[in-house]
């Protein structure tokens, strides 16, 4: 079955209850918004405060005709909560979707503006990055359905000092980047910082792993129904992750340890080499929580593998938690504010955050040698990948991540991680 197929499915399942319930409420259309109101998770603190800067400066003149109401829930419940919103007809004007799958069903359910349509009418279509709007389109079936708040390359990032100090050249490959785990080990290190509770610092590995090995195109192959996760090669780069858990590269109870913990290991030394996308900038701007200092830090794209059809030019990227806009209760001021945002998002949140998105920097904003790397990268990139999860239904995705520590404890093989997520893919 295809990706376009399997969505209608989905929607058809798992979106009955949206549909349903919008039908009976209106979905939301004809409101009259009077504040510009947003949903987001706790624990991106980026966006809110990007926006209320906005609100302070660039943007005063919309926000004194549509005030901005920002307000967050916990990641774990964001789509509950905007499942549950939707029903009731109640979407914000901005909106998180934590999966996908979610988004698509929104769309389907009128709740999903299409920017390609939305910004050339507010005069805005040129706030964009091209790279970043073909990101998205890559992921939606080349519709532009989400805002790029964030645009991010993934890869690893090493502390320059523990490598020079231990005698280890950067890698070339990922044997040599299993090779260096080995040297740390032996020195008294964790090699790896990752966050087994998170799951998805890990099955990115096994993603990268996969499209380094069969090609940029393999997790499409699966998407498209023409391979399974439990192919004997998909299969082989699982068991490499597992083996790196196998040796204690990533330390003693993985599977507790969560996403801030992962990256102060990073940050006081005590791991030398980090899985993140470039995000984690914000991470490395913050004088007090970095205590090996920003000149210290690395930053290695993902490396081939012997005899791999894929290659390190091709990079995992993402446009973050994807945050959209409700059409249903749109109106002139609101519109104004989408394009204030448009154009000036993404100076505001290089500048005071470190954050990379994908609307384009009108200015000279200020940044730190590492983030003007990244953007530079960014920019020389040609061909993006998707991360493990990518394609995947929402239940899919849970059960990938909630099985990954398992995967690198041992306590479940690499044959029955693949199998229990390829049972979800529907």
């Amino acid at each position: 079955m295809s990706r376009t197929a399997r969505r209608v499915a989905a929607f058809t399942v798992a979106g009955l209850t949206i549909a349903g319930l919008t039908a009976c409420s209106g979905g939301g259309a004809g409101q009259a918004a009077t504040e510009f109101t947003v949903l987001g998770n706790v624990e991106n603190e980026v966006v809110p405060a990007t926006l209320q800067t906005l609100a302070d400066g660039a943007c005063s003149t919309e926000n004194d005709a549509m005030p901005l109401k920002v307000e967050t829930v916990p990641q774990t419940n964001l789509n509950q909560q905007v499942q549950l919103l939707a029903g009731q007809g109640g979407l914000p004007v901005m909106y998180a979707v934590d999966t996908n799958e979610l988004v698509q069903q929104l769309d389907d359910a009128g709740f999903v503006a299409h920017f390609d349509e939305l910004l050339d009418e507010i005069g805005a279509a040129d706030s964009i990055e091209p790279a970043a709007r073909s990101t998205v389109e890559s992921l939606y079936d080349g519709e532009f359905l989400v805002l790029p708040t964030e645009y991010n390359i993934e890869g690893i990032w090493y502390n320059k000092t523990l490598f020079a100090d231990n005698g280890v050249d950067v890698p070339e490959s990922w044997d040599d980047v299993v090779a260096a785990a080995g040297t740390f080990q032996d020195a008294g290190l964790t090699p790896f910082a990752a966050s087994g509770e998170q799951g998805w610092p890990l099955t990115r590995l096994v993603g990268n792993l996969i499209e380094r090995e069969l090609g940029p195109d393999a997790l499409q192959a699966v998407a498209d129904g023409d391979a399974e996760l439990t192919d004997p090669e998909y299969v082989a780069a699982a068991q490499q992750v597992a083996d790196l858990g196998a040796a204690g590269y990533f330390g003693e109870g993985v599977g507790s340890i969560d996403y801030d913990t992962s990256i102060n290991q990073f940050l006081n030394g005590s791991s030398p080499m980090l899985y993140m996308g470039s995000w984690v900038l914000s991470n490395f701007a913050d004088d007090t929580a970095n205590q090996i200092g920003e000149d210290a830090i690395g930053y290695l794209p993902f490396p081939a593998v012997e005899g791999g059809e894929g290659d390190s030019s091709q990079l995992v990227a993402n446009v973050g938690l994807p945050f959209t806009i409700n059409p249903s209760v749109l109106n002139d001021d609101s519109k104004a504010w989408v394009k204030c945002i448009a154009e000036n998002y993404g100076q505001v949140a290089l500048e005071d955050s470190s954050r990379i998105s994908g609307f384009t920097v009108s200015g000279d904003a200020a940044g730190t040698a590492l983030t003007t790397e990244v953007r530079d990268r960014i920019a020389a990139t040609d061909t993006t990948i998707p991360w493990f999860e990518a394609y995947f239904s929402t239940q899919a995705t849970t059960t990938s991540q909630q099985n990954a520590a398992q995967l690198v404890t041992g306590a479940i093989t690499a044959e029955e991680f693949m199998t229990l997520v390829q049972g979800d893919l529907g």
